[in-house]
Formats: structure tokens, C-alpha cells, sequence
């Protein structure tokens, strides 16, 4: 019944002007269009990560509730859509920008049309969200005692801060840069991320629900400036190395 409409980029020549993102707004009416050509299927393979590793077909990494948020957009039900994402994706406003998408790549739609639009989907969902105010920090109700330093504060990083800090641990995040994001804020050029509006909003929720954050900690053995992981070790409970793949 619909056909598979992508959410366009901005016009070339206008993009030329500035450093903005290269995505133009969400058009409600196609989205939910869009969502309607998902068809529910029994086995979803768009939120099944294949298990071999030699494979060439792999779904959603992270296990995304996709066929679940993508009829709560058709019905017309964007905050519980926004729950639902929130099940599996700490950061769906940096996925739903950068992400490939190999959900797409793998869903059963594919076999005889298009994909369905299934980025452009979750994007509108967790933007959506962010602009009617849904998304609000989430403190922990009570605090279990126990300290985590978490060394990187990339994606991985912060998104083990997340968890850490929602079962009610202290979490503190060390960033050897100046600012805090590791390859959000210096490897994913700002005309697919914005740094301020969505990396850094997303930081600022993150201290809000107590997590703190130490930038210029370069962590190493005490010697050519850095500051020793013993000092650290012995002030936490447990210590997550999250550091990513840079050249030391």
C-alpha cells in the first residue's frame, strides 16, 4: 500500500553555508506511513544480532524492540514507542543518526521491496521525545554504596555509566580529552552529530541523574603525566576500562 519514502538530507547548496546536520525535520504523516509497511513478522530478524560471526545477515546489535515502536508510530502512540526504545538503546539519538543499520538490511520486507525505513523511524521517535519533554533525567531512588570509575567516555563508557548509575551505584567517568563524548564529540563529524544538541544534551542528562564526570584524566601508571590507576583503584569498588580504539 506505501511505498518506501526515506527522509530526504537538506539541500546540498544549503549545507555548503554552514556545519548543521545534514537531516531536515521528521514529516509526522510519512513516518507513520512508514511504519505501516512493517509487517509484525513471527521470527523479526531486524532486532536479531546473527550469532556467527561469519555471517553476513545481522539485525539490530542491540536487540531493538523494532516491529513493537514501529506499530506504537502507526498507532499514533509516540510516548509509549519512546518507552519501548528506551528498553534496549540507552542513546537512540546517537544510533538513529550514525547507526548503519543492518536492521534494515535484514528485514523480511526486503525479500520482495524496499526495507522498511526503520532509522529514519527511530530518530523521529527519540527526537520527538526530547522536544514534547518526555525525556527526563531518571535518578536512582536509592544509592547501593558502592563506586565505579569507568576510564573512557565514549559510547561504550557512557553507556555502561548509565547502567551502572540506574542500578543505584556512584559513577564517575574519566575522559583524557577536554571534553566528554570520545568518538561522539571527535570522531562523528558534527553534519551527522551535533555536539551541542545532542551529544551534549545527552552528557548534561547523564549528570543530572548523578553521574560525574573528570575530563584531562589521562590513566596510566603514574609517569609521563598521567594519573595512576592505583590512586583509582583504590578508591572504588570496581574500575571499567572503556577506551576505545585510539592510539595511546
Amino acid at each position: 500500500e506505501h511505498r518506501r519514502v526515506a527522509a530526504p538530507y537538506r539541500d546540498p547548496l544549503e549545507r555548503l553555508a554552514d556545519f548543521q546536520e545534514i537531516y531536515t525535520d521528521h514529516d509526522i504523516a510519512r513516518l507513520t506511513n512508514q511504519a505501516a509497511r512493517c509487517m509484525d513478522c513471527g521470527v523479526p530478524f531486524c532486532q536479531s544480532p546473527d550469532i556467527n560471526p561469519i555471517s553476513a545477515r545481522s539485525g539490530c546489535p542491540i536487540h531493538n524492540l523494532i516491529p513493537e515502536w514501529n506499530d506504537l508510530v502507526y498507532g499514533g502512540q509516540w510516548k509509549d514507542a519512546l518507552d519501548r526504545l528506551h528498553k534496549t538503546n540507552n542513546f537512540p539519538e546517537f544510533t538513529g543518526r550514525v547507526c548503519p543499520a543492518p536492521c534494515e538490511g535484514s528485514c523480511v520486507l526486503g525479500i520482495t521491496d524496499p526495507a522498511v525505513t526503520i532509522k529514519n523511524i527511530e530518530m523521529a521517535i527519540i527526537d520527538h521525545g526530547f522536544s514534547e519533554g518526555w525525556v527526563e533525567p531518571v535518578v536512582p531512588k536509592s544509592r547501593t554504596g558502592k563506586q565505579v570509575a569507568v576510564v573512557g567516555s565514549g559510547p561504550a563508557g557512557l553507556a555502561a555509566a548509565a547502567q551502572l548509575n540506574s542500578a543505584g551505584h556512584q559513577v564517575t567517568v574519566y575522559e583524557r580529552e577536554d571534553r566528554i563524548g570520545g568518538l561522539l564529540m571527535y570522531g562523528i563529524p558534527n553534519m551527522k552529530l551535533d555536539k551541542k544538541k545532542v551529544v551534549e544534551r545527552r552528557i548534561d542528562l547523564l549528570r543530572r541523574e548523578g553521574i560525574q564526570f573528570v575530563v584531562n584524566a589521562n590513566i596510566g601508571d603514574g609517569e609521563n603525566e598521567t594519573l595512576p590507576v592505583t590512586d583509582i583503584l583504590s578508591s572504588v569498588d570496581a574500575l571499567l576500562l572503556t577506551t576505545g580504539a585510539t592510539v595511546p
